[in-house]
């Protein structure tokens, strides 16, 4: 495996705190839609995967038309992340993924994105497919 680069953010005070990078590109207080008075501070966590997944998938869409021969132009990619809360009071995350490929009939579209959710690296994180290393500080 070749590390093309790595990007690094430090969280304190967790789903209700703040994210910041190192290089002060991030640099964001939370909000927090199940804590009253914070809700709308800033973002929250799942909005911030879901802009992030999106940009990702909507790469590898990309590529995956091109590859399939089907060339798009003007396309959008539309994440809908929900924090939800299983039988065992756990918590996990629910994935929507929508896709608008102008002039790409329905089976098509389809097509390409099933392919593009095989090489999209955070639909593979969302299979397991992640290398995830736990480090103590």
């Amino acid at each position: 495996m070749k590390i093309l680069f790595t990007s690094e953010a430090i969280s304190k005070g967790g789903r209700s705190g703040t994210l910041q990078s190192p290089d002060g590109l991030l640099d964001v207080a939370l909000g927090n839609p199940l804590e009253k008075g914070i809700e709308t501070r800033g973002p929250n966590p799942e909005l911030l995967f879901a802009g992030a997944y999106s940009a990702c998938y909507h790469g590898a869409l990309v590529n995956a038309a091109k590859k399939l021969g089907t060339p798009i132009k003007d396309s959008t990619v539309r994440a809908l992340v929900s924090l939800v809360e299983d039988d065992n009071n756990g918590y996990g995350l629910a994935v929507e993924l929508h896709a608008l490929l102008p002039d790409v009939d329905g089976d098509r579209a389809m097509s390409i994105m099933e392919e593009a959710h095989q090489t999209c690296p955070y639909s593979k994180a969302l299979r397991g497919e992640a290398s995830i290393k736990l480090v103590v500080d």
